[in-house]
């Protein structure tokens, strides 16, 4: 009875045996078949005229999309596979058709989170989120007292947010989101909001100031200092786990040998897009401007925009650091925000405004704030003016197309 002989195949070098492995985030720079993450706009139309408003809502555009149209880009964004969409304005729940397009958005399997003022959050709504699947809600709030809110956000508006949070935990609803935006106000207010977030069984979530839209106008007076910068980065390793940022923070790496959570990259045009109200794609949704337009889902929908734009095929091709690049800290911080840069009028390749080496402020005294880009829409209501008159700001400009004067026309 012969042995069994075992057949040993001739061993590959090994630089055949091992397959290369490509970072995600490595590939997240060239782009995606579809977005992660797609913030869409649903309206312009707020009760609020919030002074750091990126969008500069306030009144409703007469073209903004219609209940059909916008139905279409839901099913399209199903076949495309999209996980979830990030609703917002304006303040997307005054939509006569609101409640309509998210139930048809998850009957479609696309995933709605959308942010809210929480103005009609009431308790019977509650209920009905509470009992929806694949839909999270974000209630703003941007100061965890009414003093600190309300300056920003307008009178009454925390005790609005509040209420809509106390609705949400009756009714059930865990892990909703309460979102702030930090500002020089607010950043001793971070143990604050973390109790608040915990009181109502809601999960904490933070994000960076950016000089778009109205933040524009008063980016000077909200934008936390240097030292709150590395108090917020300090904050964020102790509760980062707990904590959401929306990846906006990413600039402060810089700051340690400890990277925050998250992608550490600018996902413009590769991973996240920003549709607005009428149609239009914009690579960021901090960058709502002519120079960041990629095309309108009306032209030939949502899929050609983000396969086939020239802005976004150059965005997912390799990005020159420029200055930067000679910097130690350029692989932990990559540069900084685009959006932040193109309003305050820096050099796309050049340092971020918030740099937490300092290049950033130096480079700002070269630049004339007349000359920074403006956005190119403006909703705001003339009653924004009375916002603004809190913070000493200058009076807002007039609209580029015309709008309806109330924010609520055509609307219940």
């Amino acid at each position: 009875m012969s042995s069994a002989r075992i057949h040993t195949p001739p061993a590959r070098p090994e630089s055949e045996q091992r397959e290369e492995v490509v970072p995600l985030v490595e590939q997240f720079k060239f782009g995606l078949r579809s977005p992660i993450c797609l913030t869409w706009e649903w309206t312009y139309a707020c009760n609020l005229s919030c002074a750091h408003c990126l969008s500069s809502s306030g009144r409703r555009d007469p073209d903004e999309l219609g209940t059909d149209e916008i139905k279409r880009v839901i099913d399209e964004l199903e076949r495309m596979q999209v996980f979830y969409i990030n609703v917002g304005g304006g303040e997307p729940t005054v939509r006569p058709d609101f409640w309509e397009l998210l139930d048809y958005a998850v009957a479609h399997n696309v995933g709605v989170k959308f942010s809210t003022n929480g103005h009609r959050i009431t308790a019977e709504r509650a209920r009905r989120l509470a009992a929806t699947d694949y839909v999270d809600v974000q209630i703003s709030l941007d100061g965890a007292t009414a003093e600190v809110n309300d300056a920003v956000r307008g009178a009454g508006s925390y005790d609005t947010a509040m209420r809509a949070m106390e609705h949400l935990a009756a009714a059930g609803m865990r892990g909703f989101k309460l979102s702030v935006v930090m500002t020089r106000q607010n950043v001793d207010q971070l143990d604050d909001f973390k109790r608040i977030a915990d009181r109502f069984g809601a999960q904490l979530r933070i994000t960076r100031l950016r000089p778009s839209g109205r933040g524009a106008d008063v980016w000077d007076e909200l934008h936390p200092t240097a030292e709150q910068q590395a108090r917020i980065y300090r904050w964020l390793l102790d509760h980062g786990e707990n904590v959401l940022t929306g990846d906006s923070f990413f600039h402060l790496n810089a700051l340690g040998s400890e990277p925050l959570p998250g992608l550490n990259l600018c996902g413009a045009g590769r991973v996240v897009c920003l549709i607005d109200p009428v149609g239009d794609v914009y690579a960021c949704p901090f960058a709502i401007h002519d120079a960041f337009l990629a095309g309108n889902v009306r032209d030939a929908g949502f899929g050609v925009v983000w396969r086939e734009s020239e802005l976004f095929n150059d965005l997912r091709t390799p990005q020159t650091g420029g200055a930067c690049l000679s910097c130690s800290a350029y692989d932990a911080c990559q540069g900084g925000c685009m959006a932040a840069k193109f309003f305050t009028g820096l050099p796309l390749d050049g340092p971020d405004p918030e740099c937490v080496k300092g290049h950033g402020a130096a480079a700002l005294e070269n630049v004339d704030p007349q000359a920074s880009p403006r956005p190119s829409q403006d909703h705001s209501r003339p009653s924004a003016r009375q916002q603004q008159v809190m913070l000493g700001l200058p009076s807002v400009r007039r609209p580029d197309r015309a709008c309806d004067e109330s924010p609520l026309a055509g609307m219940p």
